[in-house]
C-alpha cells in the first residue's frame, strides 16, 4: 500500500502560502476524492517519483507537452549550452527567425508568426488580432473547448445558438460576456444559426480541430469543412487552437491532417519542449495588424526568449526523425485497444476515442461527440479508477475529461505494466458490484 505522508504534508504548507495549494487548479485531487495531490520531486525518461519516494509510469505529460519524456538528454544538453549563452536578453535573436522558418515548413498556413509564453496568451492574441483585421467584436467558439483562461475565453453556452453567453467565472464582467457565443461542438447547424444572427458582428470562429479539453473528440466527417465554408460566407476569421494537437498528433498541426486550412493558428505545449513557449500566427496580411506594423498591439518581455525557443528547436529536430510519430502511434494504439478490451471484459461500459498518442477512456456506453456525451462519463467510476491506478504505480491526469498521452520513452514493458496494473484495478473495482452499479444506473 503507498503512503502519501509527505505529500500530505507538503500540501499542508503549501496551503498557508500557495492559493488553494496548488498553481493551477488542474492539479488539485479533489474532484477524485482524495485530499491532496502528489508533489513530485524528480522526473526521468517515462518516469517520475513524488517526495515520498513512490515511482510512476507518467501519462499525465505535463497535460499533453510531454511528448518527449522527462530529462531528455538532448534536451538537457540543449538546455546547459544555451543557459551558458545566457537565458533572456530583450533583444531579436537568430533562433526565433530559425523557429519561425522550421513552423512555417512544419505548418504552411503558418506565413507569419509571434511567439509568446503561454497558450493562454497565444489565443487572447489571435482573438485581438481577429477582431482588428474584421473590425468586429464578437467570436463564436464551442462548448468543451477550453481555450486558456483569458476572460472571453471562460464564458459558457447561453440558452442556445442565438443566445449570448454567460460568464463561466468570478470576476469577467457580463459586457465580455456579450461580445461571446458558445455552441455545440460537431454541430453545424447549431454554427449556422448562430452565424445567420450575429454574422455581421463575429470577428472569429475558435476552436479546437480535435478536442483535448472534454477528453479526445474528434470532427465528425464534413464538421470542419463547413466551418471554414461558413466563416468565409459570413467575413469572419477561422481560429484553430492547435495547442494540444500540434506535434502531437503528427508533425505539424492537425490541420495537416485533416486537410482544413484556418485564417490563424495558436500554438503551444509540445512545441516548447518541455519550457514555457507559445505562438500565434497566420496569413501574412492579417498578421500585419500586430504591432508593430498594425494597430493590434501585444508584446511580451519574455517571448522569444533564447532558453525556449533553443529548447524548441531541438525538440522540433527530435520529432522530425524518422519513424517517431509512427512508433507513439503504434505504443498508443496497443495500450488503449487493449486498455479497452480489459475494462469491458470486467462489466463496465466504457468508450475510448483515441488521437495518435493521445487517448481518453470514458465510462460510459455513450458514443462521445461532443461535450453532453463526454458529461456522461461516471465521475465516481473514473475517480475510483484513478486512485486504483496511482496505488498501482501508473500517474493519469486527476479528470474524466482529460487524455492519457503515450511519450517517446514509454517501452513495451511500460505499456504491458500499465494493462496489468488496469487489470487489477478494474477487477477490484468489479469485486465490488461497481459494474453491476454502472449497468443498472445505465
Amino acid at each position: 500500500m503507498r503512503t502519501y505522508q509527505q505529500s500530505a504534508q507538503y500540501y499542508e504548507r503549501a496551503l498557508r502560502r500557495i492559493v488553494g495549494g496548488v498553481n493551477s487548479p488542474s492539479r488539485s485531487y479533489g474532484a477524485v476524492g482524495m485530499p491532496h495531490p502528489i508533489f513530485i520531486r524528480r522526473a526521468e525518461g517515462a518516469y517520475m517519483w513524488d517526495v515520498d519516494g513512490n515511482r510512476y509510469i507518467d501519462y499525465l505529460a505535463a497535460f499533453a507537452p510531454g511528448i518527449l519524456g522527462h530529462a531528455h538528454p538532448e534536451i538537457v544538453e540543449t538546455i546547459a549550452a544555451a543557459a551558458r549563452d545566457g537565458t533572456l536578453y530583450g533583444t531579436a535573436t537568430p533562433y526565433e527567425v530559425e523557429l519561425a522558418e522550421r513552423l512555417h515548413e512544419a505548418i504552411p498556413s503558418l506565413e507569419k508568426v509571434r511567439f509568446v509564453s503561454t497558450g493562454t496568451e497565444a489565443v487572447m492574441s489571435a482573438v485581438r488580432v481577429a477582431r482588428a483585421y474584421t473590425g468586429r467584436p464578437k467570436v463564436i467558439k464551442f462548448e468543451g473547448c477550453y481555450h486558456g483562461h483569458s476572460d472571453f475565453a471562460l464564458i459558457k453556452a447561453g440558452s442556445g445558438p442565438a443566445t449570448l453567453g454567460q460568464p463561466d467565472s468570478a470576476g469577467i464582467p457580463l459586457s465580455t460576456a456579450q461580445e461571446v457565443i458558445t455552441v455545440p461542438y460537431n454541430d453545424l447547424p447549431a454554427l449556422a444559426q448562430a452565424l445567420e444572427v450575429w454574422g455581421s458582428q463575429v470577428a472569429a470562429v475558435l476552436i479546437e480541430p480535435i478536442c483535448g479539453n472534454m477528453g479526445i473528440v474528434w470532427p465528425e466527417p464534413g464538421f470542419l469543412e463547413g466551418v471554414r465554408e461558413l466563416t468565409r460566407q459570413y467575413g469572419a476569421l477561422l481560429i484553430f487552437d492547435e495547442i494540444i494537437t500540434a506535434f502531437r498528433v503528427c508533425y505539424g498541426g492537425a490541420q495537416n491532417l485533416l486537410g482544413v486550412e484556418p485564417d490563424l493558428t495558436t500554438l503551444g505545449k509540445a512545441i516548447g519542449g518541455g519550457l514555457p513557449l507559445g505562438a500565434y500566427g497566420g496569413r501574412a496580411e492579417i498578421m500585419d495588424y500586430v504591432a508593430p506594423l498594425g494597430p493590434a498591439y501585444q508584446a511580451g518581455t519574455l517571448a522569444g526568449n533564447p532558453l525556449s525557443v533553443r529548447v524548441a528547436l531541438k525538440a522540433l529536430e527530435i520529432l522530425g526523425r524518422p519513424g517517431v510519430y509512427e512508433d507513439l502511434d503504434r505504443k498508443a494504439a496497443y495500450l488503449a485497444d487493449n486498455l479497452l478490451r480489459i475494462g469491458r471484459s470486467y462489466g463496465f461500459k466504457l468508450q475510448l476515442n483515441r488521437m495518435a498518442s493521445g487517448f481518453t477512456l470514458f465510462f460510459t456506453d455513450v458514443p462521445v461527440r461532443d461535450y453532453a456525451t463526454a458529461s456522461t462519463s461516471d465521475q465516481a467510476l473514473f475517480a475510483r479508477f484513478f486512485r486504483e491506478m496511482l496505488q498501482r504505480g501508473i500517474l493519469l491526469a486527476p479528470s474524466r475529461f482529460e487524455a492519457w498521452f503515450v511519450q517517446i520513452p514509454h517501452t513495451q514493458a511500460d505499456l504491458d505494466e500499465t494493462l496489468a496494473a488496469a487489470d487489477e484495478a478494474f477487477r477490484a473495482m468489479a469485486a465490488e458490484g461497481l459494474a453491476d452499479r454502472q449497468a443498472d444506473q445505465g
